[in-house]
């Protein structure tokens, strides 16, 4: 009989994103892994929050820096190194199975899905972003009378060789809309509004209720018919949202229409409404979670994060993810703290009999890959 949970498992990253091929000089490095606007205050660094605090420790060895090194040390080894030698490093030690890749931020900073597959070695799938592909039909020139058809076509034509689509209506409009369809009326008087204001501006966000409502409907219909889940951006993130509005309870009409329809709503990264995540996968048969990116932010407190989305929730519904963006420390770290994280709670729960080493090693494997396995389309390992 096994003694340890056994950790030594490849993982799915059910949400990440790119990563810069940039060579990041010290402001750039800090900007990647900061979720603010603006650069930290004067005389002050991002190394010096618990995110820096771990790249500094469990980063700077595999770039043959002494832990803990300096953060100005540590981004002049990366430097003298080049950022394809860097990330090569990262994603050899990280022990992944497959990427389901979210294409819709800052793309033209980032490597595409296809450039991930080559730089992680190892396959990666693409999750479309419906807002994004939103305010790409609304750029093209397309009248308003003529956008509710056209984005339709158009998110049909993105997702036909992707495992799933994504909503970021949390930072759009928060979850707390009407979450109805609305007429196609309606969605081409909100399609006028939306280009009036935008061709005076330059600046096409969206962030129009209805369109987002729009969105969220066809974005349904195409999982539906593909059989695709649905991830739903929830809780911590930019500085523009309104986070007691992002928690997930207030997405409740629209996960219930979802369970009619059986299209899987995965709830990403979700601080600090984990809690409320795993509640509702308890009460909805089509909801899964994860605590991703959220366990880099947290460095020495992730464990506790990771216990408390353990403490109702299904352990067929937790997935993994890093959320990683830009930097492939953060999909070291992520899978690292994850496991670090999953060792500490579950040995506790066998040293207070709650399971064996076996029921452990099959919640880890559930949460690791076999779950996504099961509601994304991405084959057998």
């Amino acid at each position: 009989m096994p003694t340890e949970i056994s950790l030594d498992l490849p993982l799915i990253d059910h949400h990440c994103h790119g990563v810069s091929p940039a060579e990041l000089d010290y402001k750039g490095f800090q900007a990647m892994f900061s979720e603010s606007y603006l650069p930290p205050p004067a005389g002050t660094s991002e190394f010096q929050k618990p995110l820096g605090l771990v790249i500094r420790r469990f980063c700077a060895p595999v770039l043959d820096l002494e832990s803990l090194s300096s953060g100005e040390a540590y981004v002049a080894r990366r430097l003298e190194l080049g950022a394809a030698e860097v990330n090569r490093r990262f994603f050899a030690a990280s022990g992944l199975e497959r990427l389901l890749v979210d294409t819709g931020h800052r793309s033209n900073a980032i490597f595409s899905c296809e450039d991930m597959e080559r730089v992680a070695g190892k396959p990666a799938h693409e999750i479309v972003r419906i807002e994004a592909v939103a305010e790409e039909v609304a750029k093209s020139g397309v009248s308003a009378s003529e956008f509710p058809d056209a984005f339709a076509a158009a998110l049909e034509t993105r997702a036909r060789n992707a495992a799933g689509l994504k909503t970021i209506v949390a930072y759009r409009t928060t979850f707390k809309i009407d979450q109805s369809a609305p007429s196609k009326a309606d969605v081409i008087a909100a399609a006028g509004d939306w280009f009036r204001v935008a061709q005076g501006s330059g600046r096409w966000r969206l962030d129009n209720v209805d369109i987002v409502r729009h969105g969220l409907w066809i974005g349904a219909e195409l999982c539906r018919a593909r059989k695709f889940p649905l991830q739903a951006h929830v809780g911590f993130g930019d500085p523009d949202i309104y986070m007691h509005a992002c928690d997930p309870t207030h997405f409740t009409d629209f996960i219930a229409a979802m369970e009619k329809w059986q299209v899987p709503v995965t709830l990403l990264h979700c601080y600090p409404f984990q809690r409320e995540a795993g509640w509702l996968s308890e009460i909805f048969q089509n909801v899964y979670y994860d605590v991703g990116c959220v366990q880099n932010y947290t460095g020495p407190s992730s464990a506790d994060i990771f216990g408390e989305a353990l403490e109702m929730g299904k352990f067929t519904k937790q997935l993994y993810s890093s959320d990683a963006f830009g930097l492939s420390e953060l999909y070291y770290l992520g899978q690292l703290l994850f496991r670090r994280g999953v060792k500490q709670r579950l040995d506790r729960w066998i040293a207070e009999d709650f399971c064996t080493v076996k029921e452990a090693d099959e919640i880890v494997q559930l949460i690791a890959s076999e779950n996504a396995r099961r509601i994304y389309p991405v084959g057998d390992a």
